[in-house]
């Protein structure tokens, strides 16, 4: 098994793969489906990144989309479903883990070993361990504290850092891991039930019982191949400390377990029983948040949270153009790159400042103001969103840029969000979270909440879209009341595909230019993401 913490995260069925909040690459073109897989239905061009994280035999794990998680008021609802792995060293466990994931099949899953929960050992206790006198399979070696608050964290939907430990050396490397979203987290590791702070915090505990002569083997195999050990300390070592700690402290925890798997990854049985268990718990917490959004009654006034730009002669003009349906594609879009100019100049006028005294060329005090704040990120909603980032750039030097894939699963009807990538530190700056058209709000709402999870503040959060329907102005507005909304215009309906009407048609398509014409054509419109 692999010696750090590992984890599946996200993604498009058959495709999207990310490893945590900050992989991936920044252009769209990096998201595109393989080669012969088969194409999933979806609401926008699906992309393509890195290969898949989880493989088992000749077979690649894909997940879908992670659908919502909170519900129409914006506040997580459901938390993720946690299994505890419990077993002695080399008893299989991440074999098991593997088989549950590759049986599942399920959006969004967190594999989190506690070998990356060691604690950080004093000079003697470095010296102990590089002389196979160190007893890692003690209660005491590991950071509960830590492993209990991340798992918290990511239990009710937050991002986390996860420690990566270096066993070559018996030291956390400086680089940690960056985890977020999980519909399941499966913690494996030989202490999983021994805290009772850490017990109380699985929904479901499975013990890995593996016969002790098979365990040493593997053991021997694992620490002189991946650890680069010599076989009379591992086998120092397994006499002394690791037997010892199975006996005293692991073995007892087994009665604490809801399933005892024997022969570990080889029993398919025990294994099809817990992944029948698992769906059904899922069953049960399954939402659905944008039949909430688009049966809701919206009768009160545009919150106050609103801007929309004025409606100048100009502004109106470059609405005429590129609302027509016989806009060229090329029109289209210098026209909505102008609005788009417009729209984040506005935008910016949000921002917080404060008074700022210069010396002009003249030798002159010039009373004017500056941006006072940390920093600011722009976040786009792919794919349409991408679109607005040429003109932040423009306007705002150095703007870090994060980019968040969500489209509607035509199925369920329901939001799915498939890829992200978010600056490191985001939780400091001011985010202008961007998307071209708003319906329901769904895909917004989502967004917002990404956002939150990754603990940017809500009122430093703008969203910003060229054109929004009532309907998902007051969504978000209700969710989320501190988030500034800003937009060009608002439609006042939706037709029965929850489109904008009168609208735009969808921007994505007739931007760049899939819907196979210069124009716009009603027989090749996708749904866009709400």
């Amino acid at each position: 098994m692999s010696r750090s913490a590992v984890c599946v995260q996200a993604v498009t069925c058959p495709a999207v793969c990310c490893f945590g909040s900050g992989s991936g690459e920044d252009s769209l073109d990096r998201l595109l489906p393989p080669a012969g897989a088969p194409r999933r239905r979806s609401a926008t061009s699906l992309s393509k990144t890195e290969p898949p994280l989880l493989r088992t035999g000749t077979r690649t794990i894909y997940t879908a989309g992670r659908p919502p998680w909170y519900d129409e008021h914006g506040a997580q609802s459901k938390e993720a479903f946690v299994i505890g792995l419990c077993g002695g060293s080399a008893s299989g466990k991440t074999t098991v883990a593997n088989k549950i994931i590759e049986a599942l099949d399920v959006p969004w899953v967190v594999l989190l070993s506690m070998d990356s929960f060691y604690r950080v050992l004093s000079a003697e206790e470095q010296t102990l361990a590089a002389s196979n006198d160190y007893n890692f399979d003690h209660p005491g070696a590991f950071d509960f504290q830590l492993l209990v608050a991340t798992l918290k964290k990511l239990k009710q939907g937050k991002s986390v850092k996860i420690p990566v430990y270096d066993f070559t050396t018996h030291r956390r490397q400086k680089d940690w891991k960056n985890v977020y979203g999980a519909s399941v987290i499966i913690l494996e590791g030989i202490m999983s039930f021994v805290d009772k702070e850490l017990l109380q915090l699985l929904d479901m505990k499975i013990f890995v019982d593996t016969d002790s002569d098979i365990r040493l083997v593997r053991r021997l195999r694992r620490d002189i191949t991946e650890r680069g050990r010599d076989i009379e300390g591992v086998i120092k070592q397994y006499n002394k400390f690791v037997k010892p700690a199975f006996e005293q402290y692991i073995e007892p925890t087994m009665r604490l377990a809801d399933i005892v798997v024997p022969r570990g990854g080889g029993n398919m049985v025990a294994i099809d029983l817990i992944v029948q268990h698992i769906h059904s718990q899922l069953e049960e917490r399954e939402l659905s948040v944008r039949a909430l959004l688009a049966s809701a009654q919206q009768t009160q006034p545009l919150p106050q949270t609103l801007s929309v730009l004025e409606s100048t002669p100009q502004v109106r003009g470059l609405h005429t153009i590129i609302r027509n349906r016989e806009t060229s594609r090329d029109e289209f879009i210098f026209y909505s790159k102008r609005l788009m100019r417009l729209l984040i100049e506005h935008a910016l006028t949000f921002l917080p400042s404060q008074s700022s005294v210069v010396q002009t060329p003249q030798g002159h005090e010039y009373e004017g103001r500056s941006y006072n704040g940390k920093g600011i990120t722009g976040v786009s909603i792919l794919r349409a969103g991408e679109t607005m980032e040429p003109a932040l750039r423009a306007v705002c030097k150095d703007v870090r840029i994060g980019k968040i894939l969500i489209q509607t699963n035509l199925d369920s009807g329901e939001p799915e969000l498939h890829y992200l990538r978010l600056p490191k530190d985001i939780s400091e700056d001011h985010v202008i979270l961007m998307d071209s058209t708003v319906s329901t709000g769904a895909a917004a709402m989502m967004a917002v909440r990404v956002l939150l999870d990754h603990e940017v503040e809500e009122d430093k959060i703008m969203l910003v879209s060229l054109l929004m329907a009532e309907l998902g102005v007051h969504s978000v507005a209700y969710a989320f009341p501190k988030v500034k909304i800003i937009t060009t215009a608002v439609d006042k309906s939706l037709d029965d595909f929850l489109h904008v009407v009168p609208g735009i048609g969808d921007f994505g398509d007739r931007y760049f230019g899939t819907d196979g014409s210069d124009g716009w054509s009603d027989e090749d419109q996708e749904q866009p993401s709400y």
